[in-house]
């Protein structure tokens, strides 16, 4: 397949490319800043900039852009960075796919959202049909996946990637717990009760490959493990991994001061179960914590 791609250089992106190009697809990336090698094309997503013939006959257009929500303290500023990278690229990429000639347009759109679409669900199991919830998060993954509807309205496959919390040691949840946690000097986060919706990092690019020939799945897809656990239950396990113990629980008012904002949002419980991928056959990897962890720390 030939796919354009924007969001390459962070964590899931570089990962996705490699994937990808190992499998044989030809990838084009866009970036911000003049091209320095041929299978870079540039583009001003801020300006809403994206010549058209650099989208006109790809198979598939994957967009994975956004600024890191845990990279930076949540002030006012950081939170306009949060958003508008990611609604500004995606509104690009669909207004750019709409408006192109039918023919030109590539099939499929996978674009990236994340499970903050539910905010706080308690003990609450939740699907890909529940509404958005509340908070900053929500907030954002509701514009962020409207976005989406030019190239939807225009008939093209269009699925939104709920991803949760990948694991591997490099990227995503672990790796700023992982020294902490080798010093046994980390715990619970809260109260330990909240659940974590994770995915071993194996399993995200299995699912994000299979979903780009998926002709039959379109809309919201939640990118996460099917089996969910508590903050207190993935503590435990993650510290017998290492062999470490982790008797340290940090209190929320310690998160508060520690994270500003982003603190609310580490302590949200959400326990969100992947339907759209169960029925539709995705054979998983990692479908247990235990083994998930075991890949994300040595392989």
């Amino acid at each position: 397949m030939r796919i354009l791609m924007a969001g390459v250089s962070g964590f899931l992106g570089t990962r996705l490319v490699d994937r990808l190009t190992d499998d044989g697809h030809q990838i084009t990336r866009l970036v911000r800043r003049s091209p320095r090698t041929p299978d870079e094309q540039r583009w001003d997503p801020t300006a809403g900039q994206l010549d058209p013939a650099v989208v006109a006959g790809v198979d598939a257009v994957v967009n994975l852009a956004g600024a890191g929500v845990g990279d930076k303290r949540w002030t006012d500023d950081y939170r306009r960075v949060i958003r508008s990278s990611r609604v500004d690229t995606t509104t690009t990429l669909a207004v750019t796919i709409a408006g192109m000639p039918a023919a030109d347009r590539p099939p499929v759109l996978l674009n990236s959202s994340a499970v903050g679409w539910y905010g706080n669900t308690g003990d609450r199991v939740v699907e890909e049909d529940a509404p958005a919830g509340e908070g900053f998060l929500a907030d954002v993954c509701r514009v962020w996946e409207a976005a989406t509807r030019p190239a939807e309205d225009a008939g093209v496959r269009v699925v939104r990637l709920r991803t949760g919390l990948p694991l591997h040691r490099d990227g995503g949840l672990l790796k700023p717990q992982l020294l902490p946690f080798k010093l046994g000097i980390a715990g619970r986060l809260g109260s330990g009760r909240q659940w974590l919706p994770w995915i071993s990092l194996r399993d995200w690019l299995d699912a994000t490959v299979f979903l780009l020939t998926a002709g039959e799945v379109a809309g919201a897809v939640n990118v996460v493990g099917p089996n969910p656990v508590t903050n207190a239950e993935f503590t435990r396990e993650f510290a017998r991994q290492l062999h470490r113990p982790a008797i340290v629980p940090i209190p929320a008012v310690a998160l508060k001061v520690a994270l500003g904002g982003f603190a609310q949002e580490a302590l949200t419980s959400a326990r969100v179960l992947p339907a759209v991928l169960t029925r539709a056959g995705f054979p998983w990897t990692h479908p247990e914590l235990p083994a998930a962890l075991h890949a994300a720390l040595h392989d």
